[in-house]
């Protein structure tokens, strides 16, 4: 028997219903296509160290950091 390879992620209802508005016309296809593209972005900062990167500048970062808080991500 396989393994699915995608689970179930569950946010508050209001939440998924702010995020469904942010991105329309934004040319993501649905809220969760927007939260897996938010999470591996703020996966791949985490292994950054010392490495230069060409893309977000540390304030680009933070910016993004707070406005999650705000939604309630952290």
């Amino acid at each position: 028997m396989a393994v699915d390879p995608k689970v179930t992620l569950k946010i508050p209802r209001p939440l998924y219903e702010q995020l469904g508005k942010i991105i329309e016309g934004s040319g993501f296809r649905s809220v969760n296509e927007f939260i897996v593209y938010v999470l591996r972005d703020l996966v791949s900062l985490k292994g950054e160290g010392t490495r230069k990167e060409e893309g977000l500048t540390k304030d680009e970062v933070e910016a993004i950091k707070r406005r999650l808080k705000q939604l309630g991500y952290f």
